[in-house]
């Protein structure tokens, strides 16, 4: 900016040319505001230079503050470098004495620099904007300054009514704040700190303090002088009045009663160990509490609040023994297969071990429904030897349901979080946060957005219940979280967890959880024991492949059930007392099979096509079904498909229509028939690209007659140019082939690295090969033209 100006001959003339150049009147004890008109008395010699100037030029002038008023000769350090551009409104005449002036502040300034050599202060200054006044905050602000303003007038005898006036009549909230500051009686540092604050809300709320404060003096005033009279006979009869309510308390037994509950409450918080700055608010809350009559209705209130203070763990620390030996056998008795699940917590148990004090990573498993990880917590809270508790979030809307509510309402309760921590009695419990994906959001507020500092290692050491209302260490409760899917987490809550999936369980993994838990479980539940009741494998894989279709065992162990409970009416009614269950008696007890393979079925005919599709709750097949029927050339999509699905049939046709002649396919026979593709369960809606390589080879064994490979499945999106593209969910939709008998899957070349991810027992029944052309494709999923059927063609009438 000192670039931009260049510098006059005469400094004086500089200032009549410059805006930014403001002639300086240092004073003593006044602080002028914008918008304010005061008098002012000057007798210095510089000061009277600068006057001078400025009645010769008609320019305004800056007022400054002196730092120290007993400095007779100010220089820049002695001046504070904010003031307010004043415009003079009358000079008094000139003599030898002092002269008086009348001046009118307009606006705020910084000194950038002075220039020296002149026989009055100059300085090159910035002007300050005011600032912005919009927003509810201001307008809040301002209101309560006037309300204040009002009631000290009201205080203060013989106030001007003009002053009155003027505070009512006033709409800026900056010069509001300005006025009233003005007619303060407080020092000059004071008015000074309030000039230079330059953020209007900040600067309202200073002068509300100041105001505040001397409103108070004078209330205080006004009481001691009405008291004075009084006093004598007041004392008197307060006392009368303590002493009769004392009588009548102890008459009823209230008062031994109250007291007991204090003095029982003060050493629970004393032996609770909460922090030095938690504990003098909550002491004072309990004098609050003494000093209430125990008929008030916020004393029970009070008397709540302190009682969870006291009950929560504060300084309660359980001991961790962390033995990875004894962990692993937990791990391996309580959960079947899982073998990468049960690495990772060994690892994380491990780092635990090793940095007690450090930061943990939260754990999020997520997973279809019933393949077990609540009870994956359940077992490392029993590794380490730790406290477990749940919390469900599932449905919760309420951002209170995790922070509290705040005690001002009726029925306040802490939130989840400081509540299961109470019933853990320890401060380093592991507490699982069940299905966190199911999250709601709600006028209420955004309880995922609370939970970002529950699970930030670096913030929850200071949580904030709004109910508790005092800061509370999280950082050694161990988080474990819960969900069916991802998509529903929102970015920066995901991002705080580390995810580990968890995939569906295959038929022979399903055998050995049924075998080692659920008979064992459904047999006490039922009141049977081993000698009366077995079931064979054979019995239980025929159950899990014909009467159950789900990645998790839940549906299993219901079926298990439901035969435990046939034994149990023979058994009961003494029929039998020792029953054997094996494949014959599966249908004679649990009815007709609810699934069968329709794989070989429904792909024995050109034109059905399998795909293998990810959802929510784990993999599954995917039949895609292709007809022709004479028309003019459309493309008919059925089965309620989604956009990226009906894209995907859209370049699967076309890439036929491009490769009509390779495959020996007439290009003419598209012009004459219509196409129609469904894909069955038309009442779930469908979508993505990965059917993009089943519908195209579902058109191809269409056209060709050549029928698909009834043990072939495929998934991977397909490109105009015949390219074979990456998909996601390899994992989840090689355990749907492997459960549905498949034994070959076709994947995208560049899905080749996903191959370590899928389970060994999948690996073991299932060929997975890779392609990355449509013609590799067809090679594999095609049957030998020897076997070719006619192209299937609907018939018309």
């Amino acid at each position: 900016m000192s670039d931009a100006v260049p510098k006059p001959t005469d400094p004086a003339q500089g200032a009549e040319q410059h805006e930014d150049v403001l002639i300086i009147l240092p004073v003593r004890n006044l602080v002028l505001y914008p918008g304010v008109i005061a008098p002012l008395t000057v007798q210095r010699p510089k000061t009277l230079a600068g006057v001078k100037e400025a009645a010769r030029t008609g320019r305004k002038v800056g007022l400054l503050l002196q730092r120290d008023a007993g400095v007779e000769d100010p220089g820049p350090s002695d001046l504070h470098s904010i003031g307010t551009v004043a415009a003079v409104l009358r000079i008094g005449p000139e003599g030898e004495g002092p002269r008086q002036l009348v001046v009118q502040g307009e606006q705020r300034f910084r000194v950038l620099d002075f220039q020296a050599g002149l026989d009055f202060h100059l300085a090159r200054v910035e002007y300050l904007a005011p600032a912005p006044a919009a927003g509810a905050d201001v307008e809040a602000r301002a209101l309560h300054l006037r309300r204040l303003a009002h009631e000290a007038l009201e205080l203060l005898p013989g106030v001007p009514t003009e002053l009155a006036n003027a505070v009512q009549s006033v709409e800026s909230a900056e010069a509001l704040g300005d006025l009233i500051a003005s007619f303060l009686d407080v020092k000059p540092a004071e008015r000074q700190a309030v000039l230079e604050t330059l953020d209007l809300r900040v600067r309202l709320e200073r002068v509300t303090t100041l105001l505040a404060q001397r409103i108070e003096v004078l209330r205080l005033s006004r009481r001691i002088e009405a008291k004075t009279r009084e006093a004598i006979d007041e004392r008197q009869k307060e006392a009368v009045l303590r002493e009769q309510l004392k009588q009548i308390q102890n008459e009823l037994g209230d008062g031994e009663q109250s007291a007991a509950e204090i003095d029982g409450l003060r050493e629970a918080i004393a032996a609770a160990g909460i922090p030095a700055e938690s504990l003098e608010q909550v002491q004072k809350e309990l004098k609050r509490l003494q000093r209430m009559p125990e008929q008030g209705a916020e004393y029970s209130m009070l008397r709540t609040y302190l009682e969870l203070v006291a009950a929560l763990p504060w300084a309660s620390l359980a001991a961790e023994h962390i033995d990875i030996g004894r962990a692993r056998d937990v791990l391996e008795a309580d959960h079947y297969g899982l073998d990468k699940i049960k690495k990772r917590i060994l690892e994380y148990l491990a780092v635990r071990k090793l940095n007690p004090q450090g930061r943990s990573p939260i754990l999020c498993f997520v997973g279809p429904p019933g393949v077990g990880k609540t009870s994956l917590g359940q077992s490392i809270a029993r590794a380490v030897g730790l406290k477990f508790q749940r919390v469900s979030l599932g449905g919760t809307h309420d951002e209170s349901e995790i922070r509290g509510h705040r005690r001002t309402y009726v029925g306040a309760l802490p939130g989840n979080v400081i509540q299961a921590l109470r019933k853990a009695g320890t401060r380093n419990p592991v507490l699982m946060l069940d299905e966190i994906d199911k999250l709601g959001r709600s006028f209420q507020g955004d309880p995922a957005a609370a939970l970002l500092e529950v699970l930030d290692p670096e913030q929850n050491g200071t949580f904030r219940d709004n109910y508790l209302g005092l800061p509370f260490d999280l950082s050694k409760v161990l988080f474990i979280a819960t969900a069916n899917q991802l998509d529903t987490i929102p970015g920066p809550l995901r991002d705080r967890m580390e995810i580990i999936e968890l995939t569906g369980y295959t038929e022979q993994e399903k055998l050995g959880i049924a075998r080692r838990y659920l008979v064992a479980r459904q047999l006490a539940a039922n009141g049977l024991t081993p000698e009366q009741l077995s079931i064979s494998d054979a019995a239980l894989l025929r159950t899990a492949r014909e009467y159950t279709r789900e990645a998790g065992v839940r549906s299993l162990e219901r079926e298990i059930g439901a035969l435990c409970r046939s034994a149990a009416v023979r058994v009961a009614s003494g029929a039998a007392t020792a029953i054997a269950i094996d494949v014959r008696e599966v249908e004679e007890i649990l009815g007709s099979p609810r699934f069968e393979s329709e794989v070989a079925m429904r792909t024995s005919v050109p034109g059905v096509a399998t795909g293998l599709a990810w959802t929510p709750v784990g993999g599954d097949i995917l039949f895609i079904e292709a007809a022709a029927t004479p028309g003019s050339g459309r493309l008919i999509l059925t089965g309620q498909l989604g956009d990226v699905m009906k894209e995907s049939a859209q370049a699967a046709l076309s890439l036929l229509k491009g490769n009509a002649a390779a495959l020996g396919v007439d290009a003419g026979v598209f012009e004459k028939q219509d196409i129609h593709i469904h894909v069955p369960a038309g009442a779930i809606p469908k979508d993505g690209p990965s059917a993009g390589v089943s519908m195209y080879t579902a058109l191809v064994s269409l056209m060709t007659g050549r029928v698909v490979r009834p043990d072939v499945a495929m998934t991977g999106e397909v490109s105009l140019r015949g390219l074979v593209l990456p998909i996601g969910g390899v994992k989840e939709k090689a355990v749907a082939a492997a459960r549905a008998g498949l034994r070959t899957v076709l994947l995208p070349a560049r899905n080749r690295r996903d191959l370590e991810e899928i389970p060994a027992s999948v690996r073991e029944v299932v060929e997975f090969k890779f392609v990355e052309r449509v013609d590799e494709l067809i090679a594999l999923a095609l049957a030998p033209a020897a076997a070719m059927s006619p192209p299937v063609v609907a018939a018309t009438s």
